[in-house]
């Protein structure tokens, strides 16, 4: 038996992607379309290369395939639309499934990601907390979820009555995306290191919470796509109103390379991040409470807020994909949920192999520009502690927002300059914090110890006077990082660093950063990391198992 999740248009029209499930529940490939087809956040593209790459993973093709598991319910937001499932997946998918086209189970957006978020961690029962935008006729949910035993939903809130709204609001005024809310994160940080005063827009009490901005009238159960939108203009232009009255303006007042020297802005986004943070964690006791257990899983996209989640109790889980592209995988497994736990998290190194599916390495000529190597772990790590900057592709792309050292850029954080330096290589704000990645010994001496956080870069913690003094360039302006803590040979050319680092006398610790350039998804295959490292400033390239560098620098170290 094989699944097959997707997030895909015309519901799931950002972040589409596709995830293979075989018969056991195990997770065979999974990867989102941007990897794929090289466009951020693949807007309105279904996951057609992101599908095939699944199929060519598992060496079968289409017509094998028995379910397609979709993370939304697109007949209830898009009535009448398709004529049948065949002409739904002609629309959303792509694939040719040939005489025996596969059922299609439409789960809704909630229970898929409650599904992401359990069935990948090491508890075997939880509560999930589900906070996003919103779901068909949701915005936050509460279930139980235990082995062997149906989900039970136990709290639902309006659609309306949404963080993820109110955070969207807050990006847009600072002139952000909303899918750029991580932006508005790492500025709030100015705001709480400023002992910023910030009116609380959230009333809680009772296990329930009321936000400044109340819910409209809402139809629950058969909202259409087309209320769902216009109900979202008019609740984030309620929250928009409300920033400009506290700010007193109507948008930041210096440019967005200057935000976090712009009160205004600076003001914005830290409320936001407030009312984010108290609901949150209001809500997760409420889930706690209900589930009657204190294992506790979060999902949905406001669950990539790292701020947040470092701030709430353990156990908790959240899964390395929280955000939209994580209901292909949910999706899947609330179909037909994994036979054999193992107690162990979910690895999230299920996308394409750097030299792609079939396996085979790039032609001589296409690094004829360069000087190539073979990888010597002691080479890269003279040229770190050099201060050069540089990145690795190896193995089998990671999956989720967070590069996890299979597709990240590197560097020595001992001085705050090498974040200014490394901003300036990405193009990026320089207020924007950068990330750490160690091995869990030294982890546990550089900032507070998270269980599962920092296995996928999901949780901000505070940094101890050894980690600013000895990587001051991973602490952000409030005094923490988002960790990383690398397992055994999980990426073999960043943990043979770390180690390297280590016997040599170094802080074992290293700046980590996603390796793609501005407006770029995270690069996926050979080709990719080679353009990248071609148009970026970076001193060195470990592609596999080989190192490259760039003419002019390579004779300049000689």
């Amino acid at each position: 038996m094989w699944i097959l999740g997707v997030n895909a248009p015309p519901t799931g029209w950002h972040d589409t992607a596709a995830c293979l499930v075989n018969g056991e529940g195990e997770v065979i490939a999974f990867s989102e379309e941007e990897r794929c087809n090289r466009v951020r956040h693949s807007l309105y593209r279904k996951p057609l290369s992101a599908a095939r790459f699944c199929l060519q993973q598992a060496g079968i093709t289409a017509a094998d395939i028995d379910v397609v598991a979709v993370g939304w319910n697109t007949q209830q937001l898009y009535p009448g639309r398709f004529t049948d499932d065949a002409d739904f997946l002609a629309f959303a998918v792509g694939l040719d499934f040939g005489g025996r086209p596969p059922s299609v189970v439409r789960v809704p957006h909630h229970a898929a990601h409650a599904a992401s978020s359990f069935y990948a961690s090491p508890f075997r029962k939880a509560g999930v907390l589900v906070v996003d935008g919103h779901g068909e006729n949701e915005s936050s949910t509460v279930w139980t979820f235990e082995d062997g035993a149906e989900p039970r939903l136990e709290r639902t809130w309006p659609r309306t009555s949404s963080l993820g709204y109110a955070y969207d609001a807050a990006s847009t005024w600072l002139g952000f995306s909303f899918l750029n809310a991580g932006k508005t994160m790492g500025l709030a940080a100015y705001g709480r290191a400023r002992g910023t005063a910030v009116p609380s827009l959230v009333d809680l009490s009772a296990d329930d919470f009321r936000l400044a901005v109340g819910p409209l009238e809402e139809s629950t159960g058969h909202a259409t796509a087309d209320e769902i939108k216009e109900q979202y203009d008019t609740t984030v232009a309620a929250w928009r109103e409300r920033y400009t009255k506290i700010a007193g303006a109507a948008g930041p007042t210096l440019p967005e390379g200057r935000l976090a020297d712009d009160p205004k802005a600076v003001l914005v986004a830290y409320t936001a991040q407030r009312i984010v943070e108290e609901t949150v964690t209001a809500l997760a006791a409420t889930t706690r409470k209900l589930s009657g257990v204190d294992e506790l899983c979060l999902a949905g996209g406001v669950a990539l807020n790292c701020s947040t989640n470092g701030t709430l109790p353990g156990p908790l889980y959240v899964p390395p994909v929280p955000h939209d592209a994580g209901v292909a995988l949910g999706a899947a497994w609330y179909v037909n949920p994994p036979k054999y736990r193992t107690g162990r998290p979910l690895t999230p190194y299920l996308g394409t192999d750097v030299d792609g599916p079939a396996g085979p390495r790039s032609a001589a000529p296409d690094t004829a520009d360069l000087v190539r190597s073979d990888l010597d772990i002691d080479q890269v790590t003279a040229l770190l502690l050099d201060g050069h900057v540089g990145a690795v592709a190896q193995g089998r792309a990671e999956v989720g927002p967070r590069a996890l050292c299979r597709r990240s850029i590197i560097a020595v954080p001992d001085t705050a300059e090498v974040n200014t330096r490394v901003n300036v290589i990405k193009d990026r704000e320089q207020w924007r914090p950068f990330a750490g990645v160690t091995r869990p010994g030294y982890g546990a001496r550089l900032w507070e110890p998270q269980e599962h956080l920092s296995r996928y870069m999901l949780g901000a913690a505070k940094a101890t006077e050894l980690g600013r003094r000895v990587a001051p360039g991973v602490v952000h302006v409030d005094g923490t990082t988002r960790p990383q803590v690398l397992l055994s040979d999980e990426a073999p050319a960043v943990g043979a660093v770390l180690d390297a680092l280590e016997r040599a006398g170094v802080p074992p610790v290293l700046l980590n950063t996603s390796f793609n350039g501005k407006g770029e998804p995270i690069v996926n295959t050979r080709g990719d990391a080679l353009a990248a490292f071609r148009a970026m400033d970076l001193d060195f390239l470990v592609l596999g198992d080989e190192l490259f560098r760039k003419k002019n620098d390579a004779e300049g170290t000689r």
